[in-house]
This record gives C-alpha cells, sequence and structure tokens, in this order.
C-alpha cells in the first residue's frame, strides 16, 4: 500500500511539470477521535463564554435560561441525527450542499453555497477570531479596553496561521484540534468542578424562584434559542468532510452520539456553575462571563481562564476552517465556484486553494469591526437552510427509495426538527420585524443572478477569463483536479 501511494505521488509530481495534471482525491485520514474531537472542538468556541449574558438577556431568570440550554442540545442532537442518515446515505462532503442538490436540484444547493461561502461561514470564522483576539489582547491591556487596529490585526494573523496549516496537511490540521480541544476541555472541568463545589457548599440562593419574572413571549423565546444555538453551532460540521473520514458508516454517527450529549452535559452544568457564584444581574453587568467567574473563583490562578478561552477560541476556529474549506471544495467540483477551488494540492492533499479563498473572505470580515449583530440573522439563514435540508431528508424517504440508507432515524425525527426550524425562522419576524431578516432573504435570492450568469448559461467571456486564471494557478499552487465525484 505505501509503495502504491508512493508511486502515485511521483506520478502526481511528474504530471504537474509536464502540464498535464493527472486527477487525484482527498484522502481518509480522519478516525472516531478525531471526529469527535472536530464536532466537540468546533462547538466548544467562544460561544459558552458569550452566549450565557445574551440568553438570560431574553429569558430574564434562571429556571427557562437552563431549560433552553437544555432544549438547544436536544434539538443539535436530533438534527445531528437526521445528518448522519443523509451523510451515510450521501457520503460526498460538504455538509447540506450534496443533500439539498440530491433532494432538490442546483438552485437550493447553490444559494445554500452562495450564502455559506460569502456570509455565514467567513462570519463565523471572522466573529471566532476576533473572539480570540480580544482575550488574548485583554492580557496586555489590563484595566482598558484594547484598540481595534491591534484586536483586528491579531485576529487576522489568527486566520492566516490556521488556514496555513490546514492547507499544508489534513492530518497537521487533526493534530492541532485534538490539542486544543483537549485544552478547552481542561478550562470546561475547572469551571464545572469549582462551580460544582460551591453549590456544595451550599450557594444555592440564585436558584430559589428561578422561574419569577420569566420572559414567556415567542419572541424572546426564539431569540434566546438562536443565541443558544449560535453556541452549539458546529454539530453538523463532521458532514462536511465525511470523504475523508475511516469507515464513515460508523464513525460519523458514533462522533455525533458521542460528542454532541457530551457538549451539551457541559454547556448546563457550566452554566449552573455561572449562576452558583454570580446572581443573573450579576452575569448581565460582565463583560465576559468566564472571565468574572474566575477573578471570583480562581484568584489569584484567574489569569489561567482567559488562557484556556484562548485556547478554546482558537480550536474551534481551526474546527471550522477545517470543514468549511470542504464545502468550497465541493462547490468548485459541481461547477457552483471558479474551477480551481476544486483543486486538490499534489504534495500536501488537501484543498488549498478552496481554504485560501475561505482565509481571504474571513479576513475582509475583519475589516469592518464589530460584527457580533449578525448572530442573530446569521442564525436565522442557517435554520432556513437546515430547514429546507431536513425537508430534503423527508422528500428522499419517497423519491429516492433506491439510496443505501446504513442509519435510518424515525421519520417523526426530521419532521419534529422541520416544524422547529419553521418556528425558528418565523417567529422572529412576527413577533419583532426587523430589516436585518428583509436584508439577509434579499441576499440569498441575489444569488440567483449569478447562478444564472455563470453557472446556468456559462457566458464565454467568463469562461475565456476564468480559463487561464485556472492554469497559471493551478501551476503556481501545485495543485491538480479531483478525481470524478465518489459514488
Amino acid at each position: 500500500m505505501e509503495e502504491t501511494n508512493l508511486r502515485r505521488r511521483r506520478e502526481d509530481e511528474k504530471s504537474v511539470q509536464s502540464n498535464e495534471p493527472k486527477a487525484t482525491n482527498l484522502q481518509k485520514e480522519v478516525g472516531l477521535l478525531s471526529g469527535i474531537c472536530i464536532i466537540v472542538g468546533t462547538i466548544i468556541g467562544s460561544g459558552i463564554f458569550i452566549s450565557p449574558k445574551s440568553v438570560l438577556a431574553n429569558t430574564e431568570s434562571v429556571g427557562p435560561c437552563l431549560i433552553i440550554w437544555a432544549a438547544c442540545g436536544i434539538l443539535a442532537t436530533l438534527g445531528a441525527l437526521c445528518f448522519a442518515e443523509l451523510g451515510t446515505m450521501i457520503t460526498k462532503s460538504g455538509g447540506e450542499y450534496p443533500y439539498l442538490m440530491e433532494a432538490f436540484g442546483p438552485i437550493p444547493a447553490y444559494l445554500f453555497s452562495w450564502t455559506s461561502l460569502m456570509v455565514m461561514k467567513p462570519s463565523s470564522f471572522a466573529i471566532i477570531c476576533l473572539s480570540f483576539s480580544e482575550y488574548v489582547c485583554a492580557a496586555f491591556y489590563v484595566g482598558c479596553k484594547p484598540p481595534n487596529v491591534v484586536v483586528k490585526l491579531l485576529a487576522a494573523a489568527a486566520i492566516l496561521l490556521i488556514t496555513t496549516v490546514n492547507a499544508l496537511s489534513v492530518r497537521l490540521g487533526s493534530y492541532v484540534q485534538n490539542v486544543f480541544t483537549a485544552a478547552k476541555l481542561v478550562i470546561v472541568a475547572i469551571i464545572i468542578i469549582s462551580g460544582l463545589v460551591f453549590l456544595a457548599q451550599g450557594n444555592t440562593k440564585n436558584f430559589q424562584n428561578s422561574f419569577e419574572g420569566a420572559q414567556t413571549s415567542v419572541g424572546a423565546i426564539s431569540l434566546a434559542f438562536y443565541n443558544g444555538l449560535w453556541a452549539y453551532d458546529g454539530w453538523n460540521q463532521l458532514n462536511y468532510i465525511t470523504e475523508e473520514l475511516r469507515n464513515p458508516y460508523r464513525n460519523l454517527p458514533m462522533a455525533i452520539i458521542i460528542g454532541i450529549p457530551l457538549v451539551g452535559v457541559c454547556y448546563i452544568l457550566m452554566n449552573v456553575s455561572y449562576f452558583t457564584v454570580m446572581t443573573p444581574t450579576e452575569l448581565l453587568q460582565s463583560q465576559a462571563v468566564a472571565v468574572t467567574f474566575g477573578d471570583r473563583v480562581l484568584y489569584p490562578a484567574s489569569w489561567v481562564v482567559p488562557l484556556f478561552v484562548a485556547f478554546s477560541t482558537i480550536g474551534a476556529a481551526n474546527g471550522t476552517c477545517f470543514t468549511a474549506g470542504r464545502l468550497i471544495y465541493v462547490a468548485g467540483r459541481e461547477g457552483h465556484m471558479l474551477k480551481v477551488l476544486s483543486y486538490i494540492s499534489v504534495k500536501r492533499l488537501t484543498p488549498a486553494p478552496a481554504l485560501i479563498f475561505y482565509g481571504i473572505i474571513a479576513t475582509i470580515y475583519i475589516i469592518p469591526g464589530d460584527i457580533n449583530s449578525l448572530v442573530n440573522y446569521f442564525s436565522f439563514a442557517a435554520w432556513l437552510f437546515y430547514g429546507m435540508t431536513f425537508l430534503g431528508l423527508v422528500v428522499m424517504r419517497f423519491t429516492r427509495k433506491d439510496l443505501e440508507r446504513p442509519i435510518k432515524v424515525p421519520i417523526v425525527i426530521p419532521i419534529f426538527v422541520i416544524l422547529v426550524s419553521v418556528f425558528l425562522v418565523l417567529a422572529p419576524i412576527i413577533s419583532k420585524p426587523a430589516w436585518e431578516y428583509l436584508y439577509c432573504v434579499l441576499f440569498i435570492l441575489s444569488g440567483l443572478i449569478f447562478y444564472f450568469l455563470f453557472v446556468h448559461y456559462k457566458f464565454g467571456w467568463a469562461q475565456r477569463i476564468s480559463r487561464p486564471v485556472t492554469k497559471h494557478l493551478q501551476l503556481l499552487m501545485e495543485v491538480v483536479p479531483p478525481e470524478k465525484d465518489p459514488e
């Protein structure tokens, strides 16, 4: 086997030198442990250190806040189980993209890739890296706010570093993910154990009358879900690298069943720890919940918290980059993006052009500054396409009965998450209309213009421009086109 791989590499290198590239493909280098680490490492990022404040602000009491966190974990698990059926039925990388393509055709799939590649994925990457930068800069600017230019430059450097690591090697990206996942589990364990110790000592006053003054309006509950689900974002990330999973029929569902409930338990216990140490009012007034917790519980070793929170965010950013690059790769392979974005590095066997493109777009999102306001309509767009994907699962139960389904969830599960998706999409608009939701819908629909101009009709002038660009990038980056789409 090693001799065969070596021979293929030599043939590929020779083909580049002769300007006649030989096709290659992504390699299966992600096992069960790495899959669990990708799920846990991508989900646990900046969300659990930031979102508790937003969830509490919408629920206005401790009891409903904890219920929202538990409900978000259950919803993420049910959604991931539906994706496990889709991922083992259609074993292509790219997450929702190939599933929408198979269920509804190219236009919904293109609109998903358009929205994800231009807004959802890079803005999420940028937010996580900005959060990392703010935590790191806080250690050097004690008592004052760090300059925006310093925060942005450090965030851009983090994007550059993470993109480079993932472009160099799949295995190196997996190792980085495993290390930072272990680091973030350390800080999660510290917060949980410290909180439980305080709880055992009788600090339970914040849990008394925990439902008093609760906000029960539909709009408030939906916004609380948005912020909670933001912290769980990443539950579907393993479906973006299905082609690189070893034994996906076993490892994909196993990683989901182990990883997401583990995160849910950690999130609930962390919130219990926060409320053990801080009153709801104090938590709402905190600039960084985890840092305030560390100052009260771990002093004089409170510096441990911002350090490990930085590790947590950089690990989440690495996982996001690792998986999102595969979506761009698959979209390019299907002809919905520039063809060069589907090319694979000959020496590294990574989708390097897709990762570099993703890093550039994410860096652009750092420039405007504070983009945390994107969370609400990021979630709006995300759950719009999640709902369409769950609907596609139900549709294919009737239209694609011939497809093999190693995993088959009860149909009541996708129907339930479809109804929840409809609620999450419509409730904020009905209860509290905002222009941002209209802008989001208009941006999604604007993708139709590019689809008909550059994908459906494929104007000749665009092809004449793209061919020499693709050829030069191919020679410069030593990349080759992928093999035919995997069955």
